[in-house]
């Protein structure tokens, strides 16, 4: 039994396209985490994979940092209650839903 290919992030190309683009090809596994697999005669007989380098950082925690500034008080609300009403009631009446906002 053959194994199973992972075809989500997975590109397959002959061995005579690999021969002529090897360096690009390895270029675009390593930048954009890509499995490629050579066939040779319609059949897979070679697999390049990304190395997974445990010592860096993972690039998607932590990209904002130092990127965003709070400003006031995050706990309270944006809006007041009359204005937060005021929203609902527009709504309620663009979407001829009137008298939907009691209860909210």
């Amino acid at each position: 039994m053959g194994a199973k290919l992972n075809t989500l992030n997975t590109k397959t190309m002959a061995a005579g396209e690999f021969k002529a683009k090897c360096l690009a090809v390895m270029d675009e596994v390593q930048a954009k985490r890509t499995t490629v697999v050579v066939t040779k005669n319609g059949k897979p007989v070679a697999q390049m994979v990304p190395i997974i380098d445990k010592t860096a950082p993972d690039p998607i925690f932590g990209f904002m940092r130092g990127k965003l500034k709070i400003l006031g008080d995050i706990t309270k609300p944006i809006y007041t209650e009359e204005e937060y009403e005021a929203f609902y009631k527009r709504k309620d009446e663009m979407y001829g839903r009137a008298g939907k906002t009691a209860g909210r």
